[in-house]
Formats: C-alpha cells, sequence, structure tokens
C-alpha cells in the first residue's frame, strides 16, 4: 500500500467511523478515538471484502464498498460499545 493509500484510508475510515456510530441507537460509551480505529478497520476490511467478490474499480463510486464499510463500522462500533459496557458492570 502507498503512502497515498493509506492516508486515504485513514481519513475515510475517520469519516466511515462516524457514520458507523451515527447508524447504532442509543449512546455509546466510546472515545471519538476509538470510532476513528473501528472506522478504520472496517474501512479496510470492507475495501478486502469487496475485492473479494469483485464489486471495485467501476470507474465512479464504489457505493456497494461504500456500505460495506459503514455496515462493519456501524457492527464494530456496537460490538466495541457493548462490550465495554459488560465490563463496566462487573
Amino acid at each position: 500500500m502507498t503512502p497515498e493509500g493509506i492516508i486515504s484510508a485513514i481519513i475515510i475510515g475517520a469519516i466511515v467511523g462516524i457514520l458507523g456510530r451515527l447508524l447504532v441507537r442509543g449512546r455509546q460509551r466510546i472515545s471519538i478515538l476509538l470510532t476513528i480505529v473501528v472506522g478504520i478497520v472496517a474501512a479496510l476490511v470492507g475495501t478486502w471484502l469487496a475485492t473479494l467478490i469483485g464489486v471495485r474499480d467501476t470507474g465512479g463510486v464504489d457505493w456497494i464498498e461504500l456500505f460495506l464499510q459503514i455496515g462493519l463500522a456501524a457492527i464494530g462500533v456496537a460490538a466495541v460499545a457493548g462490550g465495554r459496557r459488560r465490563r463496566s458492570v462487573l
């Protein structure tokens, strides 16, 4: 991965993480930094999944890839927030 690719993954990951957090209902007790990290991971995994199913490089905006990334970010934010909530109760 090129330096430009890494920088764009971080920027897109931050946006994807915030959008994923907005999709999760209720209050999430995780920091914005952790949300961005979840978004970066979701962006990378979403890109990898989109490549596997062959929906990348369509010449425009890869909507399926973007929806995969946001969905994975929402799942990740919910999992991290739920895991942190359970730990604080114990």
